[in-house]
């Protein structure tokens, strides 16, 4: 463990309005890159981004958030600046999850809390059930802390998973990747992802592109996108949640998830997490915005996730909106 700390690399960096450092943490594929707000030794929190983004998706939040803090914000493996995965390699949460363990090892955090948007809500939702001696609080913006599948679906989505890893490995020597304009890839982006402002877009290219010849190509792994074959049911994940030992505040944007899957399976599986959560006395809020309000509308968020840094609990003046109908 001290030769991990040892390894981890804090670069110096300008390119926030304010004084933030690079990380780097050495994996056996490569390196594990991020960004670190705030004082050496303030209490850690530990930020994981949404699928497909990177740790700039905290670039607008963290200065809104209590300054005593030390927060490192994770690229994931496959994302931003982090090294991909090795040839032949799927991605999926259970990896992401080992990941964490490796980053808060080499910080030697033993202790800390888990800011987490989307799919870095359910890799730090399950980091708090596997590992629940070491979360103090979890906050899940715009996430369920968990995904579940329907049983019955699992082996048609396993299969579907393993076909696309087959065919990816067929092409991806002669697959040439797609070369971009600065103007075309922020267009591109937007368009994949209909919940990012312009400004927002251009933040999470920071991290997101790579320049080769004849312009830019984004630097995440295509196989993030490849279908996820490691799932878990309902109870399963009813099960994890009943591990987690942290105190958690689910915010939810009015036009993101909760909205998006309403009417589907999917929304009768998040109002059974929701309710868990409230079975234990968690928070569970809903604030204006859409599934990256976080970014696009920081301050809609920061004035619930510092209160609740702060105590633990959510003030009932906090409380903007109550996600009771979630």
């Amino acid at each position: 463990m001290i030769h991990a700390l040892k390894s981890v690399r804090l670069m110096s960096s300008s390119s926030v309005k304010q004084a933030v450092s690079e990380l780097s943490v050495p994996v056996p594929w490569g390196e594990i890159r991020g960004k670190v707000w705030g004082p050496e030794h303030g209490s850690p929190v530990l930020c994981l981004h949404g699928w497909a983004d990177n740790c700039g998706t905290f670039n607008t939040l963290l200065p809104l958030l209590p300054n005593d803090r030390r927060y490192v914000a994770m690229d994931l493996a496959g994302h931003g600046c982090s090294s991909h995965r090795p040839p032949g390699i799927l991605y999926s949460f259970p990896s992401y999850v080992l990941d964490v363990r490796r980053v808060v090892e080499a910080l030697r955090w033993t202790k800390f809390s888990i800011i987490g948007h989307s799919m870095g809500g359910n890799v730090g939702g399950m980091f708090s059930a596997l590992y629940p001696e070491m979360v103090e609080s979890l906050v899940l913006l715009d996430s369920y802390g968990f995904f579940p599948t329907e049983t019955k679906e699992m082996a048609r989505v396993l299969r579907q998973g393993l076909d696309e890893m087959i065919e990816y490995e067929k092409t991806m020597e002669d697959k040439k990747t797609r070369v971009y304009t600065y103007e075309k890839a922020v267009e591109r982006l937007m368009v994949g992802n209909k919940s990012l402002t312009e400004e927002s877009a251009k933040i999470l290219l920071e991290r997101g592109l790579t320049q080769v010849e004849g312009g830019l190509m984004f630097s995440r792994d295509f196989r993030i996108n490849l279908k996820n074959v490691v799932r878990i049911s309902l109870d399963q994940s009813l099960e994890l949640l009943s591990k987690i030992q942290a105190s958690v505040l689910v915010v939810l944007a009015e036009d993101g998830f909760e909205k998006m899957f309403s009417e589907t399976k999917e929304g009768k599986f998040a109002s059974a997490l929701l309710q868990a959560y409230r079975d234990r006395e968690h928070a569970v809020v809903t604030v204006p915005g859409n599934h990256h309000v976080h970014l696009n509308n920081p301050e809609n968020v920061a004035p619930l996730l510092s209160d609740f840094l702060q105590t633990k609990v959510l003030s009932h003046s906090s409380q903007v909106t109550d996600g009771a109908d979630g």
